[in-house]
């Protein structure tokens, strides 16, 4: 059964490796990767040189660390709110409701996100409107671009992480919630001192295996939402990558800014699975 993946997963993610040669050659695709010329690390040292490497690796960390951050803690607080529910069809309702967006891919949302977000038409710009509030450009200002793009990221995945803090909630001694109430402590006692404290490793688990995805701040939604006037604040380094090596043509410099994010996130994903196995027990095999 496993045969099939194992082949695809070879032709598609293992057999394309072979090109990173072209991160230390002055790549032509009419020579190819035979005769193209060798120039060492030249193109990492122009990668690095360029005046926006700074501004986008410094988006990246923004936009990828804020998403950890908010995509941690609003699931954590929906899962408590759903399980002080005692009916349970609205519990599934809500669930099946936040998890939804989950399945959907951010060529649909970006649609959907530009029309209801738009300064002319949009209805949050029409509900902000009744308020007294000018029409903001969520999508064309750069003060405003960075905090869509995580708040739109949290609200289309919290609900997978949610799902998961539910399952673990399952796993907590109800006889642990019987002793407490028999104490007398509220519902936000026992919150406090039963609820978190079992949830603690699944916490501590999806903190430290988001490590490995600092670097990637979301490709395909930033392509989707971004336009140049917004390059400031919402170019990232795979956008970057993207534009120089298939709009721009300059592959060898595409192929090393790719190969060195490729390197840093293997690192960062070695120190996550080393945290989770040393503070939350978890492990591959």
């Amino acid at each position: 059964m496993l045969i099939p993946a194992v082949i695809l997963t070879i032709i598609f993610k293992y057999g394309p490796m072979f090109g990173v040669i072209i991160a230390f050659q002055q790549f032509s695709p009419v020579k190819g990767i035979e005769r193209s010329p060798w120039i060492g690390l030249d193109n990492f040292r122009y990668a690095l040189n360029m005046p926006t490497t700074e501004r986008v690796i410094q988006n990246t960390l923004i936009i990828a660390i804020g998403k950890i951050i908010l995509g941690l803690i609003v699931p954590l607080v929906v899962a408590l709110m759903l399980n002080e529910l005692r009916r349970n069809w609205s519990k599934r309702t809500i669930q099946t409701a936040v998890y939804l967006p989950h399945f959907l891919s951010w060529v649909i949302l970006g649609g959907i996100m530009i029309e209801i977000l738009s300064p002319s038409r949009g209805i949050v710009n029409d509900v902000l409107g009744i308020f007294g509030f000018g029409p903001i450009y969520f999508l064309g200002d750069n003060s405003w671009f960075q905090p869509t793009l995580i708040l739109s990221h949290v609200w289309k995945e919290f609900g997978f992480n949610t799902v998961i803090y539910l399952a673990a909630l399952t796993g907590i001694d109800p006889a642990l919630y019987e002793a407490a109430m028999v104490d007398g402590a509220s519902r936000i006692r026992q919150a406090i001192n039963i609820t978190l404290p079992g949830l603690r490793p699944i916490i501590i688990l999806l903190a430290t295996l988001s490590l490995g995805s600092v670097l990637d701040a979301g490709f395909e939604q930033v392509l989707v939402l971004y336009s140049p006037q917004v390059y400031p604040t919402g170019d990232i380094v795979d956008t970057m990558v993207y534009r120089m090596g298939l709009i721009q043509a300059q592959y060898g410099v595409a192929t090393a800014i790719g190969l060195a994010k490729s390197l840093v996130s293997l690192v960062l994903i070695s120190v996550a699975y080393w945290t989770a196995y040393k503070f939350a027990q978890y492990r591959i095999f």
